[in-house]
């Protein structure tokens, strides 16, 4: 062949411009909105849901590659009408630019029926009247035709059955999975949509075999139960309702514990004005949410509602509605963001402790819970916007926790004897770094005047200090954590609270405490420094020296003051307060490990946070240090008054509760 053929060859041929073969539009257009059978359902539910349905029935056989069956009992299409169903870019929902730039419905661009005929047979059967006699039939079966109309009986609504999806598409129905994988994308649509309408009564059917059957719901208890029927019962019970509302703007629905997260985002539904999207300003607004109490590489969970003007989101931006353009994308994120963060800032042990009446319904099936949290908050007609900010000060008791700092107070002087006083002052330095307010609850004078005292041999061994043990009188005085009974393998304090036995790691738990401290005083007014007594010199790398040269700015934002003694040489001279008694080396290695890759000084304020928390992981009680009862107290006491103690920096639980009945249960008791 020679070059000239070559050349020849390669160029493409030019034609004429021509009108498609409708049929063609149709099956290019069906391209984009019918991917799977999955797809196919979400559409026929769309268009059951405009028609104003009270109830909605969905057969699916074969996974959908053989039939897929959408009844309902709306309005229906009436005689004349019919013709135009399957036309494309036909509809009924908008009329104008003015209705499609405010528009509601769920569908609108007219050409899902026309796009699904294109590649199936499909039939359509709708009476618009309340004579169950009076219904027409409409069949297309993947042909450019004209709509033939028949009578056929059918009560008041629609069905549309869509058989032998892409007959006429070899190519693309070969691309279709098993019939177990179909079936669960179309599940997965009905789930979509059941989460998206309570007011509508459900049935999901496969193969002739009920798999869904959902009522009509009109209160918060029974949406819950919706939830737990499609998205399972450790859902609801590891998740706490939120509401909130600012100006036009209101978010309302369930929001996952942490700890209760999950290795796919599999169970994350967000509803705009009751449409399910998955949309990126969304996705990043949870994502920041989250960023500081979820473990690396899970991801959260949430039914989530945002309802807002229509005037102010594009739904009309991709084919599959999937995807929506808000007109304010920065505030609807502040929004979202302010909204999810304030909630989950709020998972306090205290918080667990009141609802535990309504916990202990299921202590008999559950056992052993994280957290003891198995239902969420319920409060339906809480604000929260009323939750604390970030740097609020907390530290005023409530009633309760009066009574509990009170009675500490009252009991520690019974600590005159014990051998772990200057331990506990120890401790409790970097809290009042911040909060010195707690030396009164916390340390009493009596214990602090003990610091020099010799102990007595005698009350060394067994003795029972009377802050450990739970107010006979008053049971319910008791703080939600309770007392500490003592360690385990110096990893877990073991405490008795109201409800049985709780379990704390107490490394998590302090790293929780330190951090949420430190970015309090970074929002105030800069972390409180301590210089070091005796400088610490620190072998270093070269790429280490240099990280230290470029970004001092940076690490003296953060507290800490490092000097260049040598080309291979550092010296620590200062840190802060709330890690005064933290080992230097290890700290400002992975510190200035993370600045490395963090980049630039500039970059540093908008990774604060996870610096923050590199640090107060690094200033938190070690695991396998003993400590003494007054000292596990004073961890316990710190956790009920510090937002998110439920985890740790990177989201693992920091506690879990057995009650009594679970206790009884394990050891076979009342058998």
């Amino acid at each position: 062949m020679s070059d000239t053929q070559v050349a020849s060859t390669a160029q493409t041929p030019v034609t004429r411009i021509q009108v498609l073969d409708a049929r063609l539009a149709n099956q290019i257009a069906a391209g984009e909105v019918v991917e799977r059978p999955a797809s196919v359902t979400k559409e026929l539910i769309e268009n059951a849901i405009d028609a104003g349905s009270h109830r909605i029935e969905v057969d699916i056989e074969q996974g959908g590659a053989r039939l897929i069956k959408v009844r309902d009992d709306g309005i229906g299409i009436g005689q004349q009408d019919l013709p135009l169903a399957l036309a494309r870019h036909a509809t009924s929902k908008i009329g104008s630019l003015e209705d499609l730039e405010g528009v509601s419905s769920l569908g609108f661009r007219g050409e899902a029926l026309a796009s699904i005929s294109s590649v199936s047979r499909l039939e359509l059967v709708s009476n618009a009247s309340e004579d169950p006699t009076d219904g027409w039939r409409v069949v297309a079966e993947g042909r450019s035709m004209e709509a033939r109309v028949s009578p056929a009986p059918h009560p008041r609504g629609t069905s549309v059955s869509v058989r032998d999806l892409f007959f006429n598409t070899p190519a693309r129905r070969k691309f279709l999975r098993t019939e177990k994988t179909e079936f669960a994308h179309v599940e997965e649509a009905f789930r979509r949509q059941a989460l998206s309408r309570y007011d509508i009564s459900w049935v999901l059917r496969h193969n002739q075999k009920v798999v869904h059957q959902l009522p009509a719901v009109d209160s918060a208890a029974s949406r819950e139960r919706r939830i737990s029927s499609l998205l399972g019962r450790n859902f609801i019970e590891h998740a706490r309702y939120i509401e909130r509302q600012a100006g036009s703007l209101r978010l309302s629905g369930w929001v996952g514990l942490p700890t209760h997260s999950r290795s796919q985002a599999d169970q994350q539904y967000f509803f705009v004005n009751g449409r399910v999207v998955r949309d990126r300003l969304v996705a990043h607004a949870v994502r920041q949410a989250y960023r500081d109490v979820l473990y690396n590489g899970r991801h959260p969970v949430f039914v989530l509602y945002l309802d807002l003007d229509p005037d102010v989101v594009d739904v009309n931006v991709h084919p599959t509605k999937h995807e929506v353009r808000f007109r304010d994308g920065r505030m609807v994120h502040d929004f979202l963001f302010s909204s999810l963060h304030h909630c989950l800032a709020h998972t306090q042990p205290h918080e667990a402790a009141e609802n535990q009446d309504v916990n202990n319904q299921g202590a008999d099936s559950q056992g052993a819970g994280s957290h003891s949290i198995d239902k969420p908050l319920m409060d339906a007609g809480s604000d929260q916007t009323s939750a604390a900010q970030p740097g609020d000060d907390t530290s005023t008791p409530s009633a309760p926790e009066a009574r509990w700092e009170q009675q500490g107070m009252a009991l520690s002087s019974h600590g005159e004897r014990h051998p772990g006083a200057a331990r506990v002052r120890r401790f409790m330095q970097g809290y009042q770094a911040l909060h010195p307010d707690h030396e009164a609850s916390l340390l009493t004078p009596q214990t602090r005047a003990s610091e020099n005292a010799t102990p007595d041999p005698e009350h060394q061994v067994n003795e029972q200090p009377l802050a450990n043990l739970m107010p006979a009188e008053d049971p319910t005085a008791a703080p939600p954590l309770g007392y500490a009974l003592g360690q385990l393998h110096g990893v877990y304090i073991l405490a008795q609270n109201q409800e049985g036995l709780v379990v704390v790691d107490m490394h998590a738990a302090h790293e929780r405490i330190v951090y949420e401290r430190m970015k309090t005083q970074w929002g105030q007014n800069g972390i409180d420094t301590q210089p070091l007594l005796v400088p610490v010199s620190l072998a270093a790398s070269r790429g280490e020296v240099a990280t230290v040269e470029s970004e001092q700015a940076a690490i003296a934002q953060l507290g800490i003051e490092i000097d260049i003694a040598g080309p291979e040489t550092l010296l620590v001279r200062q840190l802060p307060a709330l890690l005064a008694n933290a080992d230097p080396e290890p700290l400002v290695r992975s510190l200035l490990d993370e600045l490395a890759r963090f980049g630039r000084s500039q970059q540093v304020e908008a990774r604060i946070q996870a610096l923050l928390s590199t640090m107060a992981c690094h200033g938190s009680v070690r695991a396998n240090r003993r400590l003494a009862l007054d000292e596990m107290n004073a961890l316990l006491r710190d956790m009920e008054s510090t937002e998110r103690s439920d985890q740790c920096n990177h989201g693992r639980p920091t506690w879990t509760q057995m009650n009594m009945k679970a206790l009884d249960k394990l050891f076979l008791r009342g058998q």
